[in-house]
């Protein structure tokens, strides 16, 4: 693994305007290429994308547009249906995204003439993260600064309403876990919920705020991470409540964490956007300094490929891809 002291995309894609969110699908949708979902002012734009390092035809990355949604406002946040597949006919694209009107939209498309955008209301103020259950995708959850996380079903009914301490600002649904909801809070907190009694059966503690992401580790679910303040912080869940290891990570505050879904010790931590830049960090737990620092015009997102140690962020009129050298 070689240390990077900062360097420009490995790859971009452009786009027709500033992205405000992009998310790889973290589920096998049939096809060879991985799904991408990237939003802006009024639009969703779904698409495939195949890197070199999985075929050797492809020079760097090739990105193929699906389709353009529209979308009434800007694009806050965005998920992926486990439900998403190309290799079915008909084919099948799921999302839900959140917009500054506090409401969650569900879109589907067969990609050729039938689409459906079901709107949910309920929440009272800005949502910050969504999520789909993982296994089905029969449900969604969302966290807002109203101090809740709202559970819904795809017909657009809220089922379950848990009350927070605190504006939520993350929400993970793990694949092995299924009955169980962590949510992460802005003042510092981070619970897990069970679904069947309603009850939190787990707290963390990161000791300090405002906490902004938190993420659960696909490849192993006693380890969490977070960014609160401008430090990363990881636990075990089996241990403590409290952090395992603390690092400063961004020079200001800490935007996203988001673990590899690949490698249980890599993780990668942006800075809030400043002024011209946006620092991208990606860490892996054995080396004590950023194993790659990425540099990118206003970044906004944070999501990695499935089964690369790949990440994107999203920027103006492109999307940045930063491969880490394992």
């Amino acid at each position: 693994m070689q240390v990077d002291s900062g360097r420009g995309a490995s790859y971009t894609v452009p786009c027709d305007d500033y992205v405000h969110v992009v998310e790889f699908s973290p589920f096998d949708s049939g096809s060879a290429a991985s799904l991408l979902a990237y939003g802006g002012n009024q639009y969703v734009v779904v698409g495939t994308c195949r890197f070199q390092e999985e075929d050797m035809e492809v020079e760097g990355v090739e990105f193929t547009t699906l389709r353009i949604f529209h979308h009434a406002l800007r694009v806050d946040c965005l998920a992926w249906s486990p439900e998403s597949r190309l290799d079915k006919l008909p084919q099948l694209i799921r999302f839900c995204t959140a917009a500054a009107d506090r409401k969650v939209r569900l879109l589907t498309s067969d990609l050729q003439n039938q689409h459906e955008v079901k709107v949910m209301e309920g929440h009272t103020s800005y949502i910050n993260h969504l999520v789909f259950e993982p296994t089905e995708g029969k449900q969604m959850a969302s966290v807002s600064d109203d101090h809740t996380c709202r559970v819904w079903d795809l017909e657009g009914n809220e089922t379950t309403t848990f009350r927070l301490r605190s504006p939520g600002v993350s929400v993970c649904w793990h694949p092995e876990d299924a009955f169980k909801l962590m949510v992460a809070e802005k003042k510092g907190t981070i619970r897990f919920y069970d679904l069947v009694t309603q009850q939190a059966i787990l707290s963390l503690d990161c000791g300090q705020s405002p906490l902004m992401s938190a993420d659960w580790c696909l490849t192993n679910t006693i380890k969490v991470g977070a960014v609160a303040g401008s430090d990363w912080v990881i636990w075990d869940i089996t241990r403590s409540s409290y952090p395992q290891e603390k690092r400063p990570a961004h020079v200001e505050r800490a935007g996203n964490f988001r673990w590899s879904r690949v490698n249980e010790n890599l993780f990668s931590t942006t800075g809030c956007p400043g002024k011209i830049s946006s620092q991208l960090l990606v860490h892996h737990l054995g080396h004590p300094q950023p194993v790659m620092i990425g540099s990118a015009t206003v970044g906004a997102g944070l999501s990695w490929h499935r089964s690369l140690p790949l990440c994107v962020i999203g920027g103006d009129r492109k999307l940045s891809f930063w491969m880490t050298e394992m």
